[in-house]
């Protein structure tokens, strides 16, 4: 389905975001060759998110819905636990918080047409569509299973398993933006790189810390 340009450009945009976040943290990360999980990260996947839900509702594509849908609150309790809603207004975190419920109004305000739009989209095949949402809850269930992780430990951190999901959901993305003609999905997932490099980053460190604790343990 053909949009108008400034659409694209839209979506262009908040895919740039996201690919901004990882590369601050991908640096941070090489810097401290341990994976890093900093506050502008999940500033930046705020945003980014807000845009592609508009950009996913302009292109009728049910899967971005989805997709940004799984992670968006995650996003908010990162910035959350690290302290960063001190710095800014109140009325921010509301409309943050509210934005998804009005793209949930706006379906439930007319369901049939949703469903007619969204889930019966000519452009979109039923399996192609099962496919990209799959695709999108591979790549955000990184996001529940970082908040667990996270959750447990009391502080933001970035696990492994984060960046294994995110390889593999980054790949079906991309896949399924080939296939849909979405040239904005596709070239926004470079950040598939950067995820990879984290993923060794993250194996390496976790090396380094095993080959510590046998190098301080005490002989029996």
């Amino acid at each position: 389905m053909d949009s108008p340009t400034w659409v694209y450009l839209l979506g262009l945009t908040g895919m740039a975001i996201y690919g901004l976040r990882i590369l601050i943290q991908w640096y941070l990360s090489e810097k401290s060759h341990v994976v890093e999980s900093p506050g502008i990260y999940w500033v930046l996947s705020s945003i980014g998110a807000v845009i592609l839900y508009i950009y996913g509702w302009l292109r009728k594509d049910f899967s971005i819905i989805f997709g940004e849908s799984v992670g968006y609150y995650i996003y908010m309790w990162n910035i959350s636990i690290m302290g960063l809603y001190k710095k800014v207004p109140r009325i921010v975190i509301i409309v943050q918080a509210l934005f998804p419920l009005v793209i949930l109004g706006l379906i439930v305000k007319d369901i049939p047409t949703f469903t007619q739009t969204f889930l019966r989209n000519k452009e979109v095949p039923p399996m192609l569509l099962l496919y990209g949402v799959l695709g999108q809850f591979t790549y955000e269930i990184r996001s529940v299973y970082q908040l667990v992780y996270s959750y447990k430990r009391k502080k933001s951190i970035l696990p492994l398993g984060h960046w294994v999901l995110a390889v593999i959901g980054s790949a079906m993305i991309i896949s399924y933006g080939l296939i849909r003609h979405d040239w904005v999905l596709a070239i926004g997932q470079f950040s598939i790189f950067f995820s990879i490099r984290n993923l060794m980053i993250s194996i390496q460190s976790g090396k380094r810390s095993v080959e510590k604790e046998e190098i301080n343990e005490p002989p029996v």
